[in-house]
């Protein structure tokens, strides 16, 4: 309170009792995938498609990445990250590669030198004329089994770890540099031997040598591809495991997933460890959902034993859509068929912006879709909607339309689609709007604040038709008092707001029952 000390009128600007929660936005999507170029594993946020070439380049033969991006600003996407995890330069070129110009080559590690009971290489070769590199072995003060590996090119620092030589600790010290580093390897002199910490000791690394370059038949294939480049790693912001940085994103696909497997780099386990890791990003997360691609060329019977057999997924964060689409090819002016996973996103952000994301994203028509892969039946569907198998359907004179709207959880309180993705709105909305309650007094007066700001936000969110309930007291309950907060949770610095919703859920089956009667045998009554 501020200290009066003369007569007078004072005016004072004091803090509104009431912090009202706006609602966060759930149509940020991410892809991930292959181009001819763009910056490497640095996600770029594009706001059109306009941006989007002038960053990684238009159509591409061979990649699904520009397709997806298109059809999802085609279906009404507004905003997008984008990260390239490889693809090279596209000439359209068919003639074998090696002959005239210089061929991209694959670096072998050159030969291992001795480091106490490590061996150590270099994978890549210095920037002074493919010089060697150094590798300096440090102390670490006041930690006997703990020390520091630095990577030195010339003067320059290029890469540095701290590691641990003890036993236990073994495969965390491999796994780190083997998996983190670009210049190094790192492994044991003798497997299954005691570590032991490297005496303080400077070393130079022979510069690798070069493999015969590899013949293509395509000079805009990637020449090697691994799933974990999709994958990547969240410390090196690689792959989607880099998006772990960026909050805003609600919708994760790779479609390119598809074209590494049709060229034949990866096969369908890859497929499958990939798509796990995509789920498991999601899941960690919490306010995100993994739209995946089926393989290509699968009838009915392949996608049902493919969810059920192969890719028994199970996870409220993840929808399958199936089959593949056939868009316009502005760039070869022809038809071609390309993965959903880019359209649907786009639809889920289309449904958030006209009727909000507590809609099912359904019986929606695809933008850009001319055709399918498959037709599918309903009989087709009725053995695949209740495997989470989302189905695309083409009806006649209502277009290419998306019949689904599950998700692939087990679970049926997390079936739908919308029921998901509005829970995730909802806990981000209240996060996000609540963080002024830190460090607040803990009692009554608190509590009273915490009730009013959240019931304030649900019943506009009722109002909308996003909640089950012909009153608002039906709809939701917001409990925050001393049952919530016992003195002992009180002192253990915690505050405690039960919140319970009634989400609305989609009319997936409507039954209109009609019947005869004998009309004109009765008396109506007043």
């Amino acid at each position: 309170m501020p200290t009066y000390l003369s007569p007078g009128v004072y005016v004072e600007e004091v803090a509104s009792g009431s912090r009202p929660i706006e609602g966060v936005g759930t149509s940020v999507a991410a892809f991930v995938g292959l181009s001819p170029t763009g910056p490497l594993n640095e996600p770029v946020l594009v706001t059109n498609w306009s941006q989007y070439v002038a960053s990684f380049g238009d159509f591409t033969d061979g990649y699904y990445l520009a397709h997806s991006v298109y059809g999802f600003f085609n279906n009404g996407g507004t905003a997008a990250y984008v990260v390239r995890v490889g693809g090279g330069d596209a000439q359209g070129a068919t003639e074998p590669v090696g002959a005239g110009a210089a061929a991209p080559r694959e670096l072998v590690a050159g030969e291992a030198v001795a480091l106490g009971t490590f061996r150590v290489a270099a994978v890549a070769a210095g920037s002074e004329a493919g010089g060697a590199l150094t590798v300096e072995v440090q102390d670490v003060e006041g930690e006997a089994e703990r020390f520091k590996l630095v990577v030195k090119d010339g003067e320059k620092v290029v890469e540095s770890f701290d590691a641990s030589a003890k036993k236990s600790a073994r495969n965390y010290v491999v796994a780190q540099v083997k998996q983190r580093s670009k210049t190094i390897v790192l492994e044991e002199a003798a497997a299954g031997g005691q570590l032991a910490r490297p005496d303080a000791q400077t070393v130079t690394l022979a510069p690798p040598v070069q493999a015969p370059a590899p013949v293509a038949t395509r000079a805009d294939a990637p020449a090697a591809m691994e799933s974990g480049q999709f994958i990547g790693d969240s410390a090196d912001r690689t792959g989607f495991g880099g998006l772990e940085a960026f909050d805003e994103i609600n919708m994760v696909a790779v479609p390119d997933l598809m074209a590494a497997y049709q060229q034949g780099l990866i096969g369908l386990e890859q497929v499958k460890a990939v798509q796990l890791g995509l789920i498991a990003h999601c899941e960690l997360m919490g306010d995100r959902m993994a739209i995946l691609d089926p393989p290509p060329g699968l009838n009915a019977r392949d996608i049902r034993k493919w969810r059920q057999e192969i890719a028994g997924y199970d996870s409220r964060y993840a929808a399958l859509y199936y089959p593949w689409i056939k868009s316009f090819d502005p760039a070869g002016g022809q038809t071609r068929t390309v993965p959903p996973s880019g359209h649907m996103a786009g639809i889920w952000a289309r449904n958030d912006s006209e009727r909000g994301v507590h809609k099912a994203p359904a019986n929606e028509i695809v933008r850009g879709a001319v055709d399918l892969e498959l037709q599918i039946t309903r009989g087709e569907q009725d053995l695949l909607n209740p495997i989470g198998v989302n189905c695309i359907r083409a009806f006649p004179g209502r277009g290419i339309r998306v019949w689904g709207a599950r998700t692939l959880a087990s679970d049926p309180a997390w079936r739908y689609l919308n029921v998901r993705r509005y829970f995730n709105y909802l806990e981000e909305s209240i996060l996000v709007g609540t963080q002024w309650v830190v460090f607040e007094p803990n009692d009554q007066s608190l509590w009273a604040r915490i009730r009013r700001n959240i019931s304030a936000f649900l019943v506009n969110e009722w109002r909308q038709g996003a909640l089950f309930g012909q009153r608002a007291e039906d709809a939701f309950y917001v409990k925050c008092d001393a049952e919530t907060n016992p003195p002992e949770s009180v002192d253990l610095g915690r505050v405690v707001c039960e919140i319970g919703i009634a989400p609305v859920k989609p009319a997936e089956f409507v039954v209109f029952r009609l019947a005869q009667f004998q009309g004109g045998g009765g008396e109506l009554e007043e």
